[in-house]
């Protein structure tokens, strides 16, 4: 009997091996979702500073000994490691990992934002083109499964040509006191400013709506820090709740409810917290942590509200508010076209055409994970430009990232100097 030839099958491509640096929380989320796509992408090594977050990364990851750092600056010492790496470091310790590690050869997923200084998003963005590695910057709104369906609809041409844009971002007073005036982002000086820590992919979004072929313009911002602040301290109330605070029991802000009381403490922000986290371990962080601080009594500097008006070519006009003076979190979108508007809260959008005076809902089922899905879109095409070596399916690169941060440097610029700033003026 005559044999049939048979044709062999391609080898599977072995994924891409990834070190993640800084494994907090953001760094050990990307962890697992690189697990998850197992096929694409392995983790392999991590630079955390601290101890404790440290060995648990290693432990559930499996790292190698020789591939275990405490600083990123001793892993960027080493020949090249891996294939890429996630960068999830505090805003300030992002440029300097990201083009040691472009200069080494790695590609990077680049937690937001890019960098805390124009200098240091331009000299990370020259190092990837020098370099021609695979950059994603992580503005999730962009991933998103809502803001996404948004942009669909805007490109579909169902309102017409843009006209006026207003986003809302609702911190919310709980989400303020933990990240903002409590946390790490609360001080300039370790971090940024509120607008760059917070809100620059809600910046970049609008951006991305209008679209590239009608640039930002000129903008002006006003926004100060005028609620968390000593001279609103309740009186007689002490630098910690723990320390018997009169207030304490119906103070919307008190660190025991927050951290010690809540039903879950493995949920954030109380996981935040303290690695360990049962009652006792709570109770004892918040005693001597920072998130034990009084609201009013911390060494916060950035603003709790602000809003931003932009021109964009064409004609096109835009608002961008935060506030921390909210109850629930989450952001609302209007867009006004010449043809239509379209309204979006996250969950819902509405779409109403003047044609024909009518409207109509999208209803948005919950997608899971980060960013309503957006964090596992973020890193599936990472991974997979990272095999094709193809960056287009990227929607955030080096360069999409480095115009957008430009607007939110020009804005706090005009924040700060009391003046209306053009884009034009930021790029010598």
């Amino acid at each position: 009997m005559k044999k049939t030839a048979t044709t062999a099958r391609p080898p599977t491509p072995a994924p891409k091996t990834v070190a993640i640096l800084g494994a907090g929380g953001r760094g050990a989320g990307f962890a697992h979702l690189i697990r998850d796509f197992r096929l694409l992408g392995r983790v392999v090594a991590v630079a955390e500073p601290r101890d404790d977050y440290r060995a648990a990364f290693v432990k559930e990851h499996r790292v190698a000994a020789g591939k275990v750092f405490k600083r990123w600056q001793d892993f960027v010492k080493k020949p090249k490691l891996c294939d890429a790496v996630v960068i999830s470091t505090m805003d300030r310790d992002h440029a300097g990992p990201a083009v040691a590690c472009l200069n080494l050869g790695y590609d990077v997923l680049l937690e937001k934002p890019m960098a805390t200084s124009l200098a240091d998003c331009r000299a990370i963005e020259d190092a990837q083109r020098r370099r021609g590695a695979i950059v994603g910057v992580c503005h999730s709104l962009r991933y998103n499964k809502g803001f996404r369906k948004v942009k669909e609809l805007l490109d579909s041409g169902v309102i017409g040509r843009i006209m006026s844009l207003d986003l809302l971002e609702q911190v919310a007073y709980g989400h303020q006191a933990h990240s903002f005036v409590r946390g790490n982002w609360g001080n300039e000086g370790r971090s940024t400013f509120m607008l760059m820590s917070k809100c620059c992919h809600d910046i970049d979004y609008i951006a991305y709506l209008i679209g590239k072929d009608k640039p930002c313009l000129r903008v002006s911002s006003f926004g100060h820090l005028s609620h968390f602040t000593r001279a609103n301290a309740p009186a007689g109330s002490p630098e910690r709740c723990t320390d018997g605070c009169p207030v304490e029991a119906t103070c919307p802000y008190s660190a025991i409810k927050t951290y010690v009381q809540v039903e879950n403490r493995h949920w954030w922000p109380a996981s935040v917290c303290s690695h360990d986290h049962s009652a006792e371990a709570h109770l004892e962080a918040i005693r001597k942590g920072p998130y034990g601080r009084c609201v009013y009594r911390c060494d916060n500097d950035v603003v709790d509200h602000q809003v931003v008006s932009l021109e964009f070519a064409q004609d096109i006009t835009a608002t961008f508010t935060m506030t921390a003076f909210t109850q629930g979190g989450g952001r609302k979108l209007r867009i006004h076209g010449d043809k239509g508007e379209l309204l979006f809260d996250e969950s819902r959008i509405t779409v109403k055409t003047f044609g024909d005076n009518n409207g109509h809902e999208i209803t948005l089922g919950r997608e899971n994970g980060g960013h309503g899905g957006g964090d596992s879109r973020v890193v599936r095409e990472w991974l997979q430009a990272l095999h094709s070596r193809d960056d287009s399916g990227i929607v955030a690169n080096a360069q999409e990232a480095l115009r957008t941060h430009t607007i939110v440097f020009a804005a706090e610029r005009s924040r700060r100097e009391g003046r209306m700033m053009a884009i034009a003026d930021m790029r010598g």
